[in-house]
This record gives structure tokens, sequence and C-alpha cells, in this order.
């Protein structure tokens, strides 16, 4: 029984996320509004506004006056769940499949660029690069596989950049990253279903570092590098239910995380006064999440239980955009994009907890410029997955079989003001 506890419990623990939001596994790609509404593609290269912060620091070296970049997205995502069969150790169990698991989710950013003379800039900025959360009901019939995660990261990045001469520019800047987690998972006993909470949280250090060329006043390219990032998550596994008398309690825990290293590169063109085209393709190392590997200090459990690995056995990703934004007076821009992304996960080894496929993005988007201290830039894309199946079978767990076809929503907002 204790075996399964920590099996269920933090051994699929916070890396185990929604992957529902805008870039494969649990990665958000909403660190820029202007940026959304052409898929993300031309991020390392565009340098249009203090997003580039993120996208790629070299950019800040464009930018001629302070700016402030404060914004928003929210992200509705939702599931079509069919081909069901589930049994508990004991035979079939009945239950739901509603494909809600995905509350709207809220993922804000902001930027702050000052130049500092003609070749050096400074910049600050707050974003989230990794998160989301599934919520499946009560009922579930995968909920021994599945029941709840909440993950999030939240990134403070002090950057300078410096601009070498007309063409090339250079930027880095330190990351400072807390992540924070919970895990609810339901427990199968022949006596009940029991619960199992998982909570964990860390600070570690990383760097985002990007060159951006300009070959011509009008075509530019640039490459980001975003490091990996090593947390050592400590915190609590607590059991809560009534069939798990004999090991109902608190235990404390430790699970170490890499989110990993990422390389943005991108192309911006202008075709002419009206039109710009963008192309990008970003490689993701989702080959370090190989296995989970969860220490665990409860002086009460056998010797044999202090770790516990499991597979998870994810894989590299590509992803690839393009993009236009045509410049339909001097206030307003419009902006469209499609994107194609790579999912991590496998078909032996996908979960409930992350049914993802192989996703398309469709982005539209505008920028509307009153004056030339401000502009308003607002965004909305739509994702589709291919469908994929999971197929999972436990002697302790019982089975679960299903096929998930998830879609979402993104909306975003953002304000520029310059001075």
């Amino acid at each position: 029984m204790s075996k399964r506890l920590l099996r269920t419990g933090l051994a699929v623990a916070i890396t185990a996320t929604s992957s529902h939001g805008f870039a494969s596994g649990f990665a958000l790609n909403e660190q820029s509004i202007s940026g959304m509404g052409t898929s993300f593609a031309g991020r390392s290269s565009s340098a249009d506004d203090a997003s580039t912060l993120f996208g790629n620091p070299a950019g800040m070296s464009r930018l001629k006056r302070d700016e402030v970049y404060v914004g928003a997205a929210a992200i509705h995502a939702s599931s079509d769940i069919d081909r069901v069969g589930a049994s508990s150790p004991l035979g079939p169990i009945s239950g739901s499949n509603d494909g809600d698991m995905v509350p709207t989710t809220g993922v804000p950013m902001g930027y702050y660029v000052k130049p500092l003379d003609d070749k050096v800039a400074f910049g600050i900025g707050v974003y989230v690069p990794f998160g989301l959360m599934t919520d499946y009901e009560s009922s579930f019939q995968g909920r021994y596989y599945a029941d709840k995660s909440y993950v999030r990261v939240i990134t403070v990045q002090p950057t300078l950049s410096y601009r070498f001469n007309d063409k090339l520019s250079v930027g880095f800047g330190p990351t400072f990253n807390h992540i924070e987690g919970e895990l609810t998972s339901s427990l199968f006993t022949p006596l009940g279903d029991g619960k199992v909470k998982v909570k964990g949280d860390d600070v570690a250090v990383g760097f985002n570092a990007g060159v951006l060329y300009e070959f011509t006043p009008g075509t530019r390219a640039g490459i980001t590098y975003r490091s990996r990032v090593k947390y050592e998550l400590e915190g609590d596994t607590r059991v809560e239910a009534s069939p798990l008398v004999g090991i109902a309690g608190k235990y404390d825990a430790r699970l170490d995380l890499t989110t990993p290293e990422s390389v943005d590169m991108s192309i911006t063109h202008e075709l002419n006064d009206a039109w710009t085209l963008y192309l990008g393709s970003t490689w993701t190392r989702w080959s370090r999440f190989q296995e989970i590997r969860v220490e665990n200090e409860a002086a009460t459990l056998p010797a044999n239980l202090a770790t516990i690995v499991e597979e998870q056995n994810w894989h590299d990703t590509w992803a690839h955009a393009v993009g236009l934004s045509y410049k339909l007076n001097p206030q307003w821009t419009l902006r469209t994009g499609i994107a194609i992304d790579q999912s991590p996960t496998n078909n032996v080894d996908r979960s409930p907890r992350v049914p993802s496929g192989d996703r398309t993005i469709f982005s539209v988007g505008a920028g509307w410029s009153p004056n030339q201290d401000m502009t308003i830039d607002l965004a909305y894309s739509y994702l589709q997955e291919e469908s994929v199946d999971v197929d999972h079978v436990s002697a302790t767990r019982g089975t679960y079989r299903a096929r998930y076809k998830n879609s979402a929503h993104g909306l975003g907002a953002s304000l520029s003001y310059r001075f």
C-alpha cells in the first residue's frame, strides 16, 4: 500500500501537468501579445517592443526610448474524450469523462527597457515560462491515473544588450525562477478511494542570451538560447483519507526537476513599406524528462521505498511558424500566423495527465498606435491537436483507455508606453 501511495503521489508529481498551453509539454508561449498575433514567428528577430527582452534580449538595442510593456493572455482549453474503457483492480468502474479539466488560465507579463546610450540598453522583465493546471471531475473514470495537477514558474530577468555596430547586437540576462506545484490524486483501496496531496516549491537561476544581426534595415535574423533550470523541490505528501488509516499522515519528500533549454531562430523581412514576413523555428530539449526520481524522507516507510523512479521518456521537439503583418496606416498594424508544434510525449507512456498530440496553431492580431508614445496590441489564437490514445494497465490502479482530442482558445491584450 505504501509503495502504491508514493507512486500515485510524488512520482507523477509536479512535472506531469496540463499540456494545453500554446507550446509543447508544459511550456507557455505567452510572453508577448504582439508576437502572439503572428503565432510567435519572428520572435527572436522582430524586436518591435519591450517584449523582445524575452524574445531576444539583443533586440533591446533597437529601442530608442524608454518603454514599459504590460499585458496578459487568457487560455481556455477543452477535450473531447471518447472510446473509454476503465476498471479498478476489482473490476469495471463507471464514471464520467467531461473533458473540461483545464480551467481558464491567465498568463501575465511585464517589461521595462531603458536605452543607456546609443549602444547599451538595460531592461527587466517578469513573465511565466511554464505552467497550467488540470483538474478532472471527482467521478472521472481515469482518476487513479490523474486527478488534479498545478504548476507555475514565475521568472524575473534583468538584462543588458550591446550594439557593436549597425548590424550586430548581443544581449544577456540571468533568470531568477520560482516554481511551485500541487498534485492531488485518487488512490484505489478495497475499502474505497483515498486521496493524496503533494505540494512543493523552489527557487533556481538560469539565463537567456541572444544575438541579432541586421543584413539590411529591413531584414534581420536572430537566435536566442534559453538555459535549462535545475530545481530541487522540497515539500510534503499528505494522505487524507479514512481507508488509509494505517499510513494516513504527512511525509517529507524531495523531487529534482529540470526545465529544458531551448533555441529559438527566426528571420524578419520587410517585403515593402506595408508587408512584413516572419519565419521562425524553436527546438526544445524535452528529452531531459527520461524519468522522475523521487527521494522520500519518511522514516516510517521501508528503506527500499526511499527512492522511487518512474519513466517518462519524453523526446526533443521542434516548432515551426510563419507570420505576416500588414501596416494598414500609421495607426494600425494587422497580423496573422500559423505554427506547427510537436508533442514530447510518446504513444506508450502518454497518460491522462498529459494527453497531448502534435498541434496546429492559427493566430490573428492587431496593433493600434493612437500616437507615437502608445501602442495597444490584441491577439487571438486557436489550437487544434491531433487525436491521441491513452492506454494504461496497472495491477494496483486498474486500466484506463481513451481517445483524446484537445483544442484551446487564447486571447491576449497588452499596452506599450514609450517616454
